[in-house]
């Protein structure tokens, strides 16, 4: 054979021994952040902002939307998914340290059947007056609740929410009755407060500071340790002599026994992404307290507000299916 034709055999040969070879395994399965809530809400808002600052790490990242029960069907899916790192959730605090008080049988353990990944922000709630309620500090609207006990109204988005049980915890702190009525979600709140069919309404600052710039309601305190920065002008409770402070948070949970070294990974990722410059002042912007935090410290900070919140829930009785 001449010597070009060997050397094009060969040439030849070893192309097909390179094609032949198995490629090395690379893992292709995207991070899937599970968000229990509808496109467009608070929790779907900070999960893509919180993946859009992951894209650099983990590549294409996918937000699965999967609402119904308050949060509980998303969290089954997590509960259920491989503990490989490929399937966490971002979710408010509500369904990890409330609803173990409310729901006679619920179909997780919120410590248990769940990874700790990191605490991402926190959040407030104000405490909001109508054009049906004249009063103007939280003193003129207790001494209001205290002459007709159980007469003045407040809505939240729902039974057994966090502002519902903001609600409670404000009543049982200053010793006076409202009345409780509940809405599906928190858009019916605001348009039956601005109606004047309701006095009050317990929901998280951001939903209301644009209309109380506009001046259809006033946030008259926020139950946060500090004021808040969409409506620096309102006081604190603390701060109008109410002594209650009582906030809420958005975390990073994967299922339970999520791989150490993947979910430190993960972590450190997540509190990196939260404290640069343009993410922080885009949580500000929304109403957000940012955090970023260890595993460990979610934990503590799940296990003091599952504490917290016992107490004043099982005073109500309150006792949902």
């Amino acid at each position: 054979m001449p010597l070009t034709r060997r050397l094009l055999h060969a040439a030849l040969l070893g192309l097909t021994v390179l094609a032949a070879a198995p490629a090395p395994a690379q893992d292709k399965t995207p991070l899937k952040i599970v968000v229990g809530f509808p496109p467009g809400g608070s929790a779907d808002t900070l999960a893509r902002l919180i993946a859009e600052n992951l894209r650099d790490q983990y590549g294409p990242i996918v937000v699965e939307n999967k609402p119904g029960a308050g949060g509980r069907i998303a969290l089954q899916q997590v509960k259920r998914a491989e503990p490989d790192g490929h399937t966490v959730i971002v979710l408010p605090s509500g369904p990890m340290v409330l609803f173990p008080h409310v729901y006679k049988k619920l179909d997780y353990d919120p410590v248990k059947d769940f990874t700790p990944v990191s605490l991402i922000a926190n959040f407030q709630f104000g405490v909001v007056a109508g054009p049906a309620s004249k009063v103007k500090t939280v003193g003129e609207m207790v001494a209001a609740a205290k002459a007709q006990p159980g007469v003045m109204s407040y809505g939240t988005p729902g039974l057994g929410t966090l502002p519902h049980f903001m609600g409670v915890l404000f009543e049982q702190q200053v010793g006076a009755k409202l009345n409780h009525v509940p809405f599906q979600g928190g858009g019916p709140a605001n348009t039956a407060l601005i109606g004047g069919h309701i006095d009050y309404k317990f929901d998280v600052v951001s939903e209301t500071a644009e209309l109380h710039r506009s001046n259809k309601v006033r946030i008259i305190a926020v139950t946060g340790a500090q004021r808040d920065p969409q409506v620096p002008e309102v006081p604190t409770l603390k701060e109008s002599g109410i002594d209650m402070v009582a906030g809420a948070w958005f975390a990073m949970y994967g299922p339970a026994n999520l791989n150490p070294a993947v979910r430190d990974r993960l972590s450190r990722a997540v509190a990196a992404a939260v404290k640069t410059p343009a993410l922080r002042e885009r949580l500000i912007g929304l109403g957000y307290e940012p955090v970023g935090s260890t595993p460990a410290e979610l934990a503590t900070a799940q296990a003091n507000d599952l504490k917290r919140w016992e107490a004043p829930i099982k005073a109500t009785g309150i006792q949902l299916d």
